[in-house]
Order: structure tokens, then sequence, then C-alpha cells
């Protein structure tokens, strides 16, 4: 009997489901032992792409106070299925996985998905990802889904070319090198090179070890922890803590 892999991502720019798909590759390629299906987060009403400014911008204090956003009901292939793998692809928005998988994790299906089933986060970030995993260790916990590992791909420039490449991204759409700045996001080369860490999960799946997983692939490069970015991390969910509240509440007194 085959067995049954999720793949669950919300992507704008298309980056993340590049890298998700080159990760479940190698269960594709064995299509007599695993059927994959993509389940891709839809919000009714979608944020843009290229993000107009006063958007991006705005989006800050709903992003960092993770409220969510209706999303459209997963597909019935989604959730009438009993799955044995998922792969959960996410972004980080303002230090906090994005409003998307926010609303996919409180919108009432996350849990009947995820429930007493073997999970792998993976994120594409600019480079600080750290304290969002944390936050969504919470959801999968409170949710009772195991989490098996994580894979972080992250944007490899120093942290003020990597600012000054992803706004361009995001507000024009144009991602790639132009005058002094190199092309914005992760590189071509570990996008190809993702389908690595897909072959070591296929392997681990089929033998049913999950302990050595993480080990393998933060062995394999999945994963790097920069300490002086932890603690830019903690301070900015300080500062942003206070900031998205003075926020919200000025925009909630706006509209009373």
């Amino acid at each position: 009997m085959k067995k049954n892999i999720l793949v669950i991502y919300y992507t704008q720019t298309g980056q993340l489901e590049d890298i998700i798909k080159n990760i479940a590759r190698p269960f594709e390629d064995k299509n007599d032992e695993y059927e994959v299906t993509y389940y891709n987060i839809t919000l009714r009403k979608d944020f843009p792409f290229p993000w107009p400014g006063d958007v991006f911008f705005n989006t800050f204090p709903e992003s960092y106070l993770q409220i969510p956003s209706e999303i459209l009901p997963p597909p019935e292939e989604v959730l009438n299925k009993k799955f044995d793998l998922i792969l959960f692809g996410y972004q980080v928005w303002y230090l906090t996985p994005s409003i998307p998988v926010i609303s996919f994790l409180k919108s009432g299906f996350a849990q009947n998905i995820l429930k007493d089933t073997p999970v792998i986060t993976i994120s594409a970030t600019r480079n600080m990802w750290m304290l969002s995993q944390e936050k969504l260790k919470v959801y999968l916990r409170d949710m009772q889904a195991q989490l098996i590992g994580n894979i972080a791909l992250v944007d490899r420039h120093d942290n003020y070319t990597s600012v000054l490449t992803i706004l361009r991204w995001l507000t024009t759409g144009r991602k790639e090198k132009s005058g002094l700045l190199p092309a914005a996001g992760i590189s071509d080369e570990e996008i190809i090179g993702s389908v690595k860490y897909g072959e070591i999960i296929e392997t681990h799946f089929r033998k049913n070890e999950f302990s050595t997983l993480q080990p393998d692939l933060v062995k394999n490069g999945a994963v790097e922890i920069r300490p002086f970015l932890v603690r830019v991390e903690k301070v900015g969910n300080k500062i942003f803590t206070v900031w998205s509240n003075l926020i919200i509440k000025k925009k909630r007194s706006a509209h009373c």
C-alpha cells in the first residue's frame, strides 16, 4: 500500500514552491511507493505581489500579533485522507510565520490534518527564522503533530545587502541581479540542491528511523544557527511587541 505524503505551503514569489517541490521529488520519483499531494494555502482575499509599499508595511501588526485572515477550505483530497508524512513549507514575515500560514493553523482545518502525523518544517527566509520556528512549534505541539525535522534555507548575502534585495524583489517583482545588487533570495544552486534533503528524508522515512533525521539534515547544511542573529531577533521581538500593539490599537480606534 502506498504511503501518503502531504506538502503544505504558501508562496507569492514561487521560491518556496520550487524548494519544496525539489525536496518532495525523491517521493515523486518513487510513485509506486508514495502518493504526493500538494496543498497551496489560499486566502479568500490574497496579498498582492509585488507588494505596494503601503500594504507591505501595513501588514506588520497583524503579522507579528498572529491575527489570521480567512482562508479557502483545503480540497477534499486533503481533508479526507490520512497522511503518513507532512512537509510544511512556510515563510517568515516580521519575525513570525506569515499571515497565510497562521491563518491555516488557526482555521479549524489544521488540527485534523496535522494531528498524530510526522511533520518536517521547511522555511525560506532572508536570514532570521529561529524564533519564528519556536512560535510555529507551539502550534504543532498544541495540535499534537509530531515535529521530526526542520530545514531552514536562507539568503547567504550580508545582512545589509539582503535587506536591499528583498525589498526590491517584494515591492517591484525584480529578483534578478541589477547594478551593484546581486539576485535576491535563496541562490539557484541551493534551490536546485535542496533535493538532497528530500533524499535524506525519504531514506529515514522508509526505514521509520527519525531519531537521527535532524542530525543528518544539519550535517548536510539544512540548518545554520548564527548566535548574533538570534540576539538580534530577541531584541526585534521586544521592539515589535511594543510597536505592533500600539499600531493595532490606533488602527482599531480609527475604525470605531
